[in-house]
């Protein structure tokens, strides 16, 4: 597993099986939920999960915070979809100790973590993002693939 850890993280919020499409209502002290199915190479789920992700964070954390999350978010959700060419699942948890989101696909091989060159254009960047503004971040495997995860404080790092 990568961890790459900045500050003092939420600690794990815990994986998911939630239902496709589900959001958790408001509960004081509980953990909120959002888990979406993505498509195989459905690159219009990408602003959809950040609408979704962002009426999730509506009144999280410090301002830019739900920025942040919005756009790692994106991210990962890209990497899954471009290069896996499978279905991905995005998993988001809210808790009072802060954000984890991770993705998960269906396919082994592990992102690498590359400087990007000035020649990519905008290509090679999300993973450079990741680890530079999430708090912490990883990759795990599960039986058939992988979840590519990071999370957030409700303080700026």
């Amino acid at each position: 597993m990568t961890r790459q850890v900045r500050g003092g993280g939420p600690g794990r919020a815990g994986d998911s099986s939630a239902t496709t499409g589900e959001q958790a209502g408001t509960i004081a002290g509980r953990a909120r939920r959002l888990s979406r199915t993505l498509g195989r190479a459905d690159l219009g789920a990408v602003p959809e999960a950040r609408r979704e992700l962002r009426e999730l964070l509506r009144h999280w954390g410090r301002p830019g915070r739900s920025e942040i999350a919005e756009l790692l978010t994106s991210e990962l959700v890209t990497n899954a979809l471009v290069h896996t060419d499978r279905d991905a699942v995005l998993t988001a948890v809210l808790s009072p100790g802060g954000l984890r989101v991770e993705v998960r696909d269906f396919v082994a091989r592990r992102p690498r973590l590359c400087a990007p060159e000035a020649s990519d254009g905008t290509h090679g960047r999300g993973l450079v993002l990741v680890q530079n503004l999430a708090d912490a971040w990883g990759v795990r495997p599960h039986g058939v693939g992988k979840a590519v995860w990071f999370e957030l404080g409700t303080e700026a790092a």
